[in-house]
C-alpha cells in the first residue's frame, strides 16, 4: 500500500517522494491515493489564501498564483492530456486519427490557444474565491475531480489498448477502486455541501454534468477514455468548480 501510495504521488504530481518498483503488485491500489493529491493542492490553495491576506498580496496577483499552485504541483500532466484532447477533437478527422493526433508529441495551434484561453479564465475565476467558504469548495473540488476521474478508469470503457491509462487500469483492483473512490466522492461532496452551502451544491451538480458529458463525449468520438482524455476532463473539473463558485458568491449566500 506504501508503494502504491508512492507511485500515485510519482505519477500525478511532482512533490518528492521515495521511488517504488512499477510491479503489478504494487500498482493495484495507485488509484485509492490518486485523490490525496488533489488534497495536498487543497491545502496550499487554503495556506496561500491565508499568506495572500497576511501579506496584502494584490488580488490579481494572487489569483494567478492559486491558478499556477495545481500547475506546479502536477507537472502539468493533467494539461498536456487538455491540449492533446483540444487538438484532437478540432483536427475533425475520424477516431483511429484523432487517437494519432493524441499521440502526437508535437502542440497543435488549437492546443495552444485553448490552454492560454483556460488559464486566463482560470485566473480571473479565482479573483472571485473571496471567501473561505468559496475555497472550501475549491479545495475539496480537487479530491472530487480526481475520485471522478479514478472512477472512470475502472468503470468506463477504454479507447486503446495499451498507454498509462491502461497501465493503471489493467492491474487496478477494480471493484476495491470503485468503493474507495466513492467514498472519496461522497466524502468530498458533504464537505462541499456543508461548507459551501448551495454554491457547494451547485458546484457538486455541474462536476456530476461534466462527468456524464466526459463518458457521452469518449466514447461518441474515441470509442472511449484515454489519458489524455481523463486529463481533459480533470481541468474541465477544476475550471467548473472554482467558475460555479466564484460566480455564485454574490448571489448565493
Amino acid at each position: 500500500m506504501r508503494n502504491s501510495l508512492w507511485i500515485a504521488f510519482r505519477t500525478y504530481s511532482r512533490i518528492p517522494v521515495p521511488e517504488a518498483e512499477w510491479t503489478e503488485q504494487n500498482m493495484k491500489y495507485a488509484l485509492c491515493f490518486f485523490p490525496l493529491v488533489g488534497a495536498v493542492i487543497g491545502a496550499l490553495e487554503i495556506l496561500w489564501m491565508f499568506l495572500q491576506h497576511l501579506i496584502r498580496c494584490p488580488s490579481l496577483l494572487a489569483a494567478v498564483i492559486a491558478a499556477v499552485i495545481p500547475v506546479l504541483v502536477t507537472g502539468a500532466i493533467h494539461l498536456d492530456g487538455f491540449c492533446d484532447t483540444v487538438d484532437a477533437l478540432s483536427s475533425h478527422q475520424d477516431r483511429e486519427r484523432m487517437l494519432e493526433i493524441m499521440k502526437d508529441s508535437h502542440t497543435g495551434a488549437f492546443a495552444v490557444i485553448s490552454v492560454v484561453l483556460y488559464m486566463v479564465v482560470y485566473a480571473a475565476a479565482f479573483t472571485g474565491i473571496v471567501s473561505y467558504r468559496s475555497l472550501w469548495i475549491v479545495a475539496f473540488g480537487f479530491v472530487l475531480s480526481r475520485s471522478l476521474s479514478a472512477l472512470a478508469v475502472v468503470m468506463f470503457r477504454s479507447a486503446k489498448k495499451n498507454g498509462m491509462l491502461n497501465a493503471f487500469s489493467g492491474t487496478a483492483q477494480g471493484y476495491r477502486v470503485m468503493v474507495t473512490m466513492v467514498v472519496y466522492l461522497v466524502v468530498s461532496a458533504l464537505f462541499m455541501i456543508l461548507l459551501g452551502g448551495l454554491r457547494g451544491l451547485v458546484a457538486l451538480l455541474v462536476n456530476l454534468c461534466l462527468f456524464a458529458y466526459y463518458r457521452f463525449l469518449s466514447y461518441r468520438k474515441f470509442g472511449g477514455i484515454t489519458g489524455d482524455l481523463a486529463g481533459w476532463f480533470l481541468q474541465l473539473s477544476e475550471l467548473g468548480t472554482v467558475l460555479s463558485a466564484a460566480l455564485l458568491a454574490n448571489l448565493i449566500t
